[in-house]
């Protein structure tokens, strides 16, 4: 990932311009993560060595995710609604 692209995310879910700790930017910079890696899996379907990145990226998102839940209910449901992460 680019560090554009980071500093993009870091305005957009940040508490503030230097804020790259909080739950909500280390969230948002998993969930683009994840996403760059399910559109490589399109087209390498066989990489089986990243998909276990993937997963590993997947459960820290997971972790963090609750992290978040557990503190402030209200900034959770704003985040997955943001990044549209239920369906």
């Amino acid at each position: 990932m680019s560090i554009d692209k980071k500093q993009e995310l870091i305005k957009a879910y940040g508490l503030n311009p230097n804020d790259t700790g909080s739950p909500e930017v280390q969230i948002a910079i998993w969930t683009a993560e994840i996403n760059n890696l399910i559109e490589h899996f399109k087209s390498h379907p066989k990489d089986t060595h990243s998909r276990l990145g993937l997963m590993k990226k997947v459960s820290r998102r997971r972790h963090l995710l609750d992290y978040l839940k557990g503190k402030n209910e209200s900034r959770y449901q704003d985040l997955i609604k943001k990044l549209d992460l239920r369906k």
